[in-house]
């Protein structure tokens, strides 16, 4: 017992580790159990939100307008995963190679980048809130009552890029402690906000779902604060002078060349996400939507710890190419596999025993909590395929290899996930069913195609 507090108090510490040196199986666990934590804490915000706003009077309108929020900020998400990838992929092959100084220079231009877009599109955002929410299936008056959510939600959204991006930053340094312990502060503060600014308490009036989107607002910008201090003062691995943000064209051109397809990549998947939930509102209607967004908001509470540990394949390959080990950094990819599996398969038998108390956790509505435990039982079935398939995107990416998984995407999503999805649930009077059926079908295609690329080794070959 003795020795696993002391690699857990380790794991946590942030200490600078070779990860290129050490055994693989410790480099892995070393990396992914805060990881792991700071992907589960990522979740937490959707959940917390989603518990309170279920308790207000309009309950059905509020849970509708936090999914569908949340699926169009996964647009803003895009972006800034995509970014953190190239952040993760040429931070970790330069500290692979030993050049920390190098490694912060880019660190510096990923953000100067980031930042200017997401601003310009977080403008949209709020100017259009309303309409947005009626685009993706909002009946008029649901819309009215949640665009306030919406337009602080979609404002904030360079917070978001920032979170997503110095994590991924610390990350490819191997530095996973301080990105797990931002989101650790971020949510502390969500949580003690969120019922405060929701319900109101002292001279603090009530504010319902507006509330619950200044919470979580309040909450990423404590956590990015905590980020800034680590990257810009403290003395860590990684620290970014200011003459480091001077526009660098040439490195710049890197960047996006990285950071361009790892966009598309998970745009194309959350674009297809937007379709399904445009799909499930229109053809089952509010309380089936409600009931979607309630699965979905439970699926990523588990399946993002998975993603955090996956995460760990992406910088244990960056580190090992650049240290030129290349059998090791397989080696790293395929330990991972393991371990998400079995995880995973833990999650499948949680969703199928306890679906039911699970969902019943946030809404007491029969039907919402019907279609919410049908859609977990459905979805669950692929959740071993999705564990292997986001190990080896992130190994792709790690590599620097972002067009290998952005085709496989393309085709996983765009060409079979909704198109199946579209016949199911219209032309077979499947409804919201169909939709659900679609999802554990098109992950395991995916990482069936990821798997057979990942062996090909084409992704050794990539130079960033």
């Amino acid at each position: 017992m003795t020795k696993y507090i002391a690699f857990l108090k380790r794991a946590f510490s942030g200490e600078e580790v070779d990860y290129t040196k050490i055994t693989i199986r410790s480099a892995v666990l070393l990396l992914a159990v805060p990881m792991m934590l700071e992907m589960a804490m990522e979740s937490v915000f959707a959940l917390v939100d989603l518990y309170f706003v279920g308790h207000l009077k309009e309950s059905g309108y509020a849970i509708q307008t936090v999914g569908l929020t949340e699926s169009v900020l996964s647009v803003m998400y895009s972006i800034a995963i995509g970014m953190s990838m190239a952040a993760t992929a040429l931070v970790a092959r330069r500290i692979g190679e030993k050049n920390p100084e190098q490694a912060s220079r880019s660190a510096a231009q990923v953000l100067l980048v980031s930042f200017i877009i997401t601003f310009i599109l977080s403008l949209f955002g709020v100017i259009y809130a309303e309409e947005i929410l009626i685009l993706m299936g909002s009946k008029p008056e649901a819309a009215a009552y949640g665009k306030d959510f919406t337009r602080i939600m979609m404002g904030s959204s360079v917070i978001i890029m920032l979170l997503f991006l110095i994590n991924g930053i610390f990350r490819g340094a191997g530095n996973a402690a301080i990105a797990m312990k931002s989101l650790w502060i971020a949510n502390i503060a969500n949580i003690i906000l969120c019922p405060i600014l929701i319900k109101g308490l002292g001279p603090i009036p009530a504010m319902g779902l507006t509330g619950a989107a200044l919470a979580t607002t309040i909450g990423r910008s404590i956590g990015v604060i905590y980020q800034l201090y680590h990257l810009l003062v403290a003395d860590t691995q990684i620290r970014i002078a200011l003459p480091y943000f001077t526009p660098d064209f040439k490195q710049i051109k890197g960047i996006v060349k990285i950071a361009t397809p790892g966009i598309f990549q998970f745009v194309i998947a959350s674009c297809s996400w937007i379709f399904l939930a445009q799909l499930v509102a229109t053809t089952g209607g509010e309380n089936a939507s409600a009931g979607y967004q309630t699965a979905l908001r439970l699926m990523m509470f588990f399946i993002l710890p998975a993603w955090g540990l996956s995460n760990a394949a992406s910088t244990l390959v960056g580190q090992n190419m650049g240290a030129n080990e290349m059998l090791r950094a397989e080696q790293a990819v395929m330990k991972t596999v393991k371990y998400n599996v079995i995880f995973m398969l833990g999650v499948s038998l949680l969703f199928f025993l306890l679906g039911d108390f699970l969902v019943g956790f946030f809404t007491q509505e029969t039907e919402i909590k019907m279609v919410a435990k049908n859609a977990l039982h459905i979805m669950s079935v692929g959740f071993i395929f999705y564990g292997i398939g986001m190990v080896l995107i992130n190994a792709f990416n790690g590599a620097g290899d972002t067009w290998t998984p952005t085709w496989v995407n393309f085709f996983g999503f765009w060409l079979f996930q909704i198109p199946m999805a579209y016949f199911l649930s219209k032309h077979f009077g499947m409804g919201p069913k169909g939709v659900f059926i679609s999802i554990p079908a098109a992950e395991t295609l995916i990482t069936i195609v990821a798997f057979i690329l990942f062996k090909k080794g084409r992704w050794k070959a990539v130079k960033v």
